[in-house]
């Protein structure tokens, strides 16, 4: 604020009178500044009033924020170390159980090994068992066989004694047989008149042979392709009469004998069939 000097020019009274009005004008002039400085103090207080509490409070919320940062990290540590406990747990669970799955496996396997060890044994035992079984029985078998042997050469030397006394027989027989003229003027074989003759017949294997009975009575019977019918048997004379079809050609044959070869052709054939009668009956002939 600015200070300005006055002369005083006036009378006494006249000056008091200005004095005064010049200190009330001073005195309106300052009354609004000194009610602006108290407001001014009163708003400083309670600026530092605010100020105090606003620092105050901050504090606060410095120290519950560090209270609770602090109680966050030891909570963070906390479950960190809860953590590594439960991985460490973990690992040693699975190594436990790793072992008991272990020892499971290694007690199956030897529960199995030595199972099929026992079967093992036991199949060598059966296997040495049915070897010794199929050894005694080969040897006994071989003692068989070679006493089967010796009774099947024995019986061979009987069988070639037989043959060779059947050979006789029938070469003697076969020696006893002639042979005749047919009733078409051809030589014909060896003449078979009885079941013993015929069968030394057979074994030569020369021709084939077919035994028949004709009765007067029945129909025409078929032998070898050729028909035949009985017309007349007459027992006392040993004569008889036939007919005969053959390649659809009838021919008939009279007065014919015992043991007389009755020939005739066939289509193709270079020998003449021969039918031989050994018997002669009552209206029957057997050949």
């Amino acid at each position: 604020m600015e200070n300005n000097q006055i002369t005083n020019t006036a009378p006494a009274s006249s000056s008091n009178w200005k004095a005064y009005a010049v200190g009330g004008t001073l005195a309106a002039m300052l009354l609004p500044n000194a009610t602006l400085l108290v407001r001014g103090s009163k708003m400083e207080v309670e600026l530092n009033k605010v100020r105090t509490a606003t620092s105050s409070e901050i504090a606060g919320l410095k120290e519950a924020h560090g209270a609770q940062a602090a109680s966050a990290q030891q909570s963070m540590q906390e479950l960190t170390a809860q953590l590594e406990q439960a991985k460490a747990n973990s690992r040693n669970f699975a190594m436990q159980q790793a072992r008991v799955n272990a020892d499971r496996v290694a007690k199956s396997t030897a529960a199995l090994v030595s199972s099929i060890s026992e079967q093992q044994k036991a199949e060598a035992e059966k296997v040495t068992a049915a070897l010794g079984e199929l050894k005694q029985n080969a040897e006994t078998g071989l003692a068989q066989v070679n006493g089967k042997v010796g009774e099947v050469v024995t019986e061979v030397g009987t069988v070639k004694t037989e043959l060779g006394a059947t050979k006789s027989t029938l070469d003697q027989t076969i020696a006893e047989l002639k042979t005749v003229r047919g009733d078409l003027g051809v030589q014909s074989g060896l003449v078979a008149t009885n079941a013993k003759e015929l069968a030394a017949l057979r074994e030569l294997g020369e021709r084939n042979y077919y035994e028949f009975t004709l009765s007067k009575s029945q129909p025409a019977a078929t032998l070898a392709g050729v028909n035949l019918k009985l017309r007349k048997a007459d027992a006392k004379r040993n004569k008889f009469n036939l007919d005969l079809v053959a390649d659809d050609k009838r021919v008939e044959k009279k007065d014919k004998t015992l043991h007389e070869p009755v020939q005739f052709y066939m289509s193709g054939a270079r020998q003449p069939y021969e039918i031989l009668v050994n018997e002669i009956g009552k209206d029957k002939i057997t050949g």
